[in-house]
């Protein structure tokens, strides 16, 4: 938002990202007094793909950050968030213009849900944002005017342990092995049902272990996303023999080789756990 002569950066949770991308907030500058919109800060990598990982070293990689502009809620102090999406699009699309190619003003597409997903599998995207046209710009809500869908990927990764809960399980600890090591990759808490919880529990009880079977841990210190584990959370842990393979969903493997947003599938029986390995991906840089 621009008021007084002033721009700010504002993240969802009104914390001020001036700091951290003062670039975006200088390519900002052409934004008209009295001005809210609303935008995403993305990282492109050198194939011109969205890149989250990249998107943490943005201090290394300031020039690969650009603002993708998506709604225009207020201009020069006129409220805009009582009209529908289409209509504020419209004025975002002939009101906003800006000289630095670091911002952008993104345009929309009318398309079938399964077109958009065949398209996004197709490029590697993340997912997909859908919203009705007819919507109102409702703050802070989550209301059904629009779906986030995320395509995931997936492979098989062998439960070496993992963190008791109420329930018995809280989460599993998987990896995969590299020249006869197993190595972690992640510790997984979504994906469960009550019913596949207590499933999953009950084998893992019969297959508790002293000592940790993953070669590489503990880490040093958390990552910043948190997919880390050091000494003090595997305090925590459980240990199993690792002779079951999971399922997992994840959205990336991250630069320090851990699953981003990872989900429980199920259960592989069918697999050797010595042969689940990482599988190999064309990602680009």
């Amino acid at each position: 938002m621009k008021s007084g002569g002033d721009l700010t950066l504002y993240s969802r949770r009104r914390k001020s990202f001036n700091r951290q991308f003062p670039l975006i907030v200088e390519a900002l500058d052409d934004l008209p007094q009295d001005t809210v919109i609303d935008g995403e800060v993305v990282a492109i990598n050198r194939s011109g793909r969205p890149d989250f990982n990249l998107l943490q070293t943005f201090r290394s990689e300031a020039s690969r950050i650009h603002y993708f502009v998506f709604d225009l809620l207020v201009y020069e102090n006129r409220d805009l968030t009582h009209l529908p999406l289409i209509e504020r699009r419209e004025l975002m699309r002939s009101l906003l213009k800006f000289r630095s190619p670091r911002i952008r003003v993104s345009d929309y597409l009318e398309a079938s849900a399964a077109d958009m997903l065949n398209a996004v599998r197709l490029q590697g995207l993340e997912g997909i944002i859908g919203k009705q046209k007819d919507s109102l710009y409702e703050s802070g809500k989550r209301s059904g005017a629009w779906i986030k869908y995320r395509v995931n990927r997936g492979q098989e990764l062998v439960i070496g342990g993992f963190v008791p809960g109420a329930r018995g399980l809280d989460s599993i600890i998987v990896g995969y092995y590299r020249g006869g090591a197993l190595i972690y990759v992640a510790r997984v808490r979504n994906g469960f049902v009550p019913a596949s919880r207590r499933q999953l529990f009950d084998k893992l009880r019969t297959l508790v272990i002293p000592e940790c079977p993953f070669v590489n841990l503990p880490e040093a210190h958390r990552s910043r996303w948190g997919e880390g584990l050091n000494a003090e959370d595997m305090k925590k842990c459980v240990w199993v023999r690792p002779d079951l393979v999971a399922q997992i969903e994840f959205l990336e493997w991250t630069e320090s080789d851990h699953l981003r947003h990872s989900k429980f599938v199920g259960l592989r029986e069918d697999k050797d756990p010595r042969g689940v390995v990482k599988e190999q991906t064309t990602e680009a840089d």
